[in-house]
């Protein structure tokens, strides 16, 4: 079977193919079908159902094509997985507002369907709970909310936590002093916000106290009154640490919590805080929680494969 796709415009075709045909090159393999070029028309051959579902992805790269979207690995197996589950109409919808533009000048948007969502809870709720893996944006897209919140004067300050728990490794081994210990914790914090901002503002701001990036333990005893509050790998928080943090919520603030509840940290017996909070909040009002799976994660492409691997070994653990 053969299907003949007409492309408007040179610019596209050559965005689709991508530098050495790596993008046809994709689609071609996961539907074993062939992609020609001629003149303004593309030819997919091939059987007839890897020919349909071949076309429609490729109908739909060019509809975000001429949205001004660009063409990358993540977006082009995302919109085969859609096409897969037979999920094209929310290709359609794909394309979103700028969260936020970097320092750079880059613009930052959601790349799928759970990342769109995530953006909206933020906006529509005063605390979001963000459950999934690893790769999935949710400390990148939560601080490019909070830059957001903070350059249209929404809060005044920018608050980013984690707790302090060692993967396998211990604080009194690193060199330093206290904050030289904690600082690597809190390193995935400072490069999304220098990306952000810039590493000259970021310091700017930070010697003002209009953001702060700071261990859980430092926020005992305060109220945060007009701040976003970032509380990232909150699946390594105890029960009573993420209810402490919790209780922190002042005025006019806004709190997101991240966290990957596979990766847990903590000693053997203790409960996480993360988990914790799904199941006790759940049904509140002005709290919104929400899960990634692996089609969110926009790293890598084998990172989507690493986890359905883990996913897939656990299961046979259980069973």
């Amino acid at each position: 079977m053969e299907q003949i796709i007409n492309i408007d415009r040179l610019e596209h075709a050559a965005s689709l193919f991508g530098s050495f045909d790596q993008n046809i090159r994709i689609i071609e393999e996961e539907f074993g079908v062939r992609v020609h070029a001629r003149d303004s028309e593309l030819r997919v051959s091939g059987d007839a159902e890897g020919v349909l579902k071949a076309t429609k992805v490729i109908d739909s790269l060019l509809s975000l094509l001429s949205r001004g979207e660009q063409l990358s690995e993540q977006n082009i197996t995302y919109c085969i997985s859609l096409i897969n589950e037979g999920s094209e109409d929310r290709i359609e919808t794909l394309t979103s507002d700028c969260v936020c533009v970097t320092s750079k000048g880059k613009p930052i948007r959601p790349k799928t369907h759970g990342q769109k969502r995530y953006c909206s809870a933020i906006e529509e709720n005063t605390i979001t709970i963000a459950v999934g893996p690893a790769g999935t944006g949710k400390t990148y897209l939560a601080v490019a909310m909070a830059v957001t919140a903070f350059r249209s004067k929404e809060v005044n300050r920018i608050i980013l936590t984690r707790p302090a728990v060692e993967a396998g490794e211990k604080l009194g081994f690193l060199p330093g002093d206290l904050q030289s210990k904690v600082d690597p914790y809190l390193r995935p914090l400072y490069d999304a916000l220098f990306d952000m901002l810039g590493a000259e503002t970021y310091q700017k701001y930070l010697e003002r106290g209009n953001i702060e990036v700071a261990p859980l333990a430092y926020m005992r005893g305060r109220t945060l009154d007009d701040s976003f509050i970032i509380l990232d790998e909150a699946q390594n928080t105890t029960t009573e640490q993420m209810k402490m943090f919790l209780t922190r919520l002042g005025n006019n603030s806004k709190m997101v919590i991240t966290g990957d509840i596979t990766q847990i940290d903590l000693p053997a017996g203790a409960k996480s805080g993360l988990k914790e909070a799904v199941r006790i909040l759940k049904g509140i009002k002005g709290i919104e929680r929400l899960s990634f799976s692996e089609k969110d994660v926009v790293r890598h492409k084998l990172v989507q494969d690493i986890i359905k691997a883990y996913e897939r070994a656990a299961e046979r653990r259980t069973n």
